[in-house]
């Protein structure tokens, strides 16, 4: 098929509860004592968007709504890549990304714009949304007809190259918007929509602080399979059997409709990873996370949030009262904390579209 450009967007990925359950899960391959994973993930608002031709060589250009982060424009030749891949910058990700794709498909290049809605570094994965757009971007410019699965095994290995020991949950973003819940056991991932009798009026918060997500991860991997001490037994209690419970019920407040108690049990999850994986990473800590959590308004105009990703203080989600309330929730947070806020909204069941089956999920929104 003839190279083309195209046009796309991926949103980013907001992961509900269960956080850590997919790479926790993943060690059953290996450990079959360990629990399996169970996350819920929803889709996020905000994303990037892409455009996307065909090229000899790499070219990137990003862009980022937030003022934080200065835009990338970087030229990578093929001979490049491995060493771009390599480093610490935003650029690796993608580059490692497009180093699967030639190594695997053999396309010669890509030029890709990017422009992104989405704050970087703050549990909302990001980075796997610029290694789907690779991947998709090289899929629909060179006609390689990729299925969604296999934009996300393709984009989860470009991020475990660069260097990120994620698991398999962030890659989900490729799905679009939807709310999902997941399922990790060993390599395996399963993928159940779940139909929200919403809506729920979601509040994301960025803390405008900061945190260092590979940290996180490296100390809480080094409680499993079955690493000694009351610490690490906490960390693989929390992540497993526990985290399923929670997760089961805020499946079951998502289908009802029930805001309150999705924000009780929010409430509740925060609770258990303050006190059984906390300890295992001072990262963990999140000062600015807990005076979001704490400050008056939440307790007024919100029914409970928590931590956001792989926790820390990257973005807290709460879940207001209503649409009004959300909006004078981020009014006073941004007043009192200087943070930055952005609302999402989970669609009740029959008010978005309706996701069209393809293997593990829907079709990739255009």
């Amino acid at each position: 098929m003839a190279a083309v450009a195209v046009e796309f967007f991926v949103p980013g990925r907001l992961c509900l509860f269960g956080e850590h359950s997919d790479w926790a899960g993943a060690w059953r391959s290996r450990a079959p004592e360990i629990h399996p994973g169970h996350c819920l993930v929803a889709g996020t608002d905000a994303g990037i968007r892409s455009e996307a031709e065909p090229a000899d060589r790499f070219e990137l250009e990003a862009r980022f709504r937030d003022p934080a982060v200065p835009p990338v424009r970087a030229t990578i030749s093929r001979e490049a890549l491995p060493a771009v891949a390599a480093s610490e910058a935003f650029a690796s990700y993608a580059a490692a990304t497009l180093l699967e794709l030639v190594e695997s498909r053999g396309i010669p290049g890509l030029r890709l714009a990017t422009e992104a809605d989405l704050p970087v570094n703050r549990g909302l994965s990001s980075s796997a949304a610029i290694c789907v757009s690779v991947a998709r971007a090289a899929s629909r410019v060179y006609g390689l007809g990729l299925s969604v699965e296999e934009e996300m095994e393709v984009a989860w290995r470009g991020e475990r190259r660069a260097g990120s020991p994620c698991g398999r949950m962030d890659q989900v973003c490729a799905l679009g918007r939807r709310t999902s819940l997941l399922r990790f056991d060993g390599e395996g991932m399963e993928v159940e929509e779940v139909a929200c009798g919403g809506p729920f009026f979601l509040l994301l918060v960025d803390l405008c602080a900061g945190k260092d997500t590979r940290r996180i991860l490296a100390d809480l991997q080094a409680c499993f399979p079955d690493a000694p001490g009351p610490v690490a037994a906490a960390v693989r209690r929390a992540l497993g059997p526990a985290g399923e419970l929670l997760v089961r019920a805020a499946r079951a407040a998502l289908a009802e409709g029930d805001a309150p108690a999705l924000g009780r049990l929010m409430n509740e999850a925060q609770a258990l990873f303050d006190r059984d994986v906390a300890p295992a990473c001072p990262e963990l800590e999140a000062p600015q996370l807990h005076r979001v959590l704490a400050h008056p308004a939440v307790r007024e105009l919100a029914h409970g949030g928590k931590g956001v990703g792989s926790q820390g203080d990257g973005c807290a989600q709460i879940v207001a009262r209503g649409p009004e309330e959300r909006d004078e929730l981020a009014r006073r947070l941004e007043r009192d904390l200087g943070v930055r806020c952005m609302p999402v909204t989970l669609e009740a069941r029959g008010s978005a579209p309706p996701a069209q089956a393809s293997g593990c999920g829907a079709q990739p929104e255009a």
